[in-house]
């Protein structure tokens, strides 16, 4: 059996424009004063078969439009894409369907379009439940906005999942608890939690090199805060099954466990990375970030994918332990080891008995200490 059949095989589609660009993200994305949407349907639907080609005889397990603002998409370019999925691959019984969305941009009338073209999960970038914060944050939307807007999401998906940021400018512990327990009485089934972080290239990133960027919490401050977001959400039934992804048993995000069990994923769109095992060989795959140059190439070239690489085996090992590692199951050793990598046993002894890590049953797990240093975990176990 193909390794990448332990974790599955998924679409990622990029959609790269946004209202307007949030001074943390550092993501593809874009603002445009206009964009031409049937070009852009033409240009996925003859990437999707190309790759389809490439992929003949495979089921798909899931999709997901990612950005950028996928909810700024019309619903009639979601439909066509979706037909042009349908019409290359056989797909799942159960396949899951997930179209990002900020709060900003939704109304009833384009999600239940949405929900008609076969999306059946939607995840919403809320960020944070004051608006103070959110101002701060470079998000166009308010608390009320993003509570109306998950309420019309919840009328027109079976699942919605919503992101917060945490550890932000002058936060408190005390003031982190009550917004949580806050989302938390708000949330369905599923939340990603990520500590805000200070990428270069970004706005904060030059706000931070030019000191101006104050408030942020220290590291043992934004630690409690991690802590604090694991037993919380643990009483409230929503366990970390990720690092910064928590749901409710069966409600996990599908398309996301594809690439943390190092399934096989084909990326579509500006800027977007897949992962391919064709002919035996496992590829990388970039398609360029800048979306009119990927649009020519794709009209031009019959081409969207840029940097294209073979893995090694040892490549591979270590993104399978890096990804794996990242989830409550952890990772097998076996399969680590059958892809190319080698851990000394003296290594997972050491780990273990500084309570970074378990073992058992043949596969290593991180333990809640071990999640927090996880980066250095990685480190000590791929030297």
């Amino acid at each position: 059996m193909e390794d990448w059949r332990n974790g599955g095989f998924g679409l990622y589609l990029h959609w790269p424009f946004c209202a307007s660009k949030c001074p943390y993200c550092d993501f593809n994305s874009h603002v445009a004063a206009e964009i031409d949407q049937s070009r852009w349907a033409r240009a996925y639907e003859a990437e999707i078969a190309r790759v389809g080609r490439l992929t003949e005889g495979r089921i798909l397990n899931t999709i997901f439009f990612g950005g950028g603002t996928p909810s700024l998409m019309d619903p009639d370019l979601v439909a066509r894409v979706l037909d042009a999925v349908r019409a290359t691959w056989t797909t799942a019984n159960d396949i899951e369907v997930t179209l990002e969305a900020n709060p900003g941009s939704v109304e009833a009338g384009r999600f239940r379009g949405y929900a008609e073209a076969g999306v059946n999960r939607v995840s919403m970038g809320l960020q944070a439940m004051n608006d103070a914060d959110l101002r701060r944050l470079g998000r166009m939307h308010t608390v009320a906005e993003a509570r109306a807007a998950f309420g019309v999401a919840r009328d027109c998906f079976e699942r919605v999942s919503f992101d917060l940021i945490y550890a932000r400018q002058h936060q408190t512990l005390a003031e982190w608890r009550a917004e949580l327990s806050e989302a938390l009485a708000l949330a369905a089934d599923h939340l990603s939690l990520y500590q805000l972080t200070v990428e270069d290239g970004t706005v904060f990133g030059a706000r931070a090199a030019a000191g101006k960027l104050r408030g942020l919490p220290d590291d043992d401050r934004a630690a409690d805060m991690y802590a604090l977001t694991q037993e919380l959400c643990d009483a409230a039934g929503l366990s970390a099954y990720e690092v910064s992804n928590h749901a409710k048993k069966g409600s996990e995000s599908r398309h996301n466990l594809i690439y943390w069990r190092y399934g096989d994923y084909a990326g579509i769109g500006p800027g977007a990375h897949g992962r391919l095992t064709l002919d035996g060989r496992r590829w990388a795959v970039e398609a360029p970030k800048a979306p009119g140059a990927w649009l020519e190439r794709v009209e031009k070239l019959g081409t969207g994918d840029g940097l294209t690489e073979t893995l090694t085996p040892q490549d591979q090992a270590a993104e399978y332990l890096m990804m794996s590692l990242r989830l409550s199951e952890g990772s097998e050793l076996g399969r680590y080891e059958a892809l190319g990598g080698e851990i000394k046993p003296s290594t997972i002894k050491d780990l273990v008995g500084l309570g970074l890590i378990d073992e058992g049953a043949g596969r290593i797990v991180a333990t809640p200490q071990g999640r927090i240093v996880l980066n250095g975990v990685l480190r000590e176990l791929l030297a």
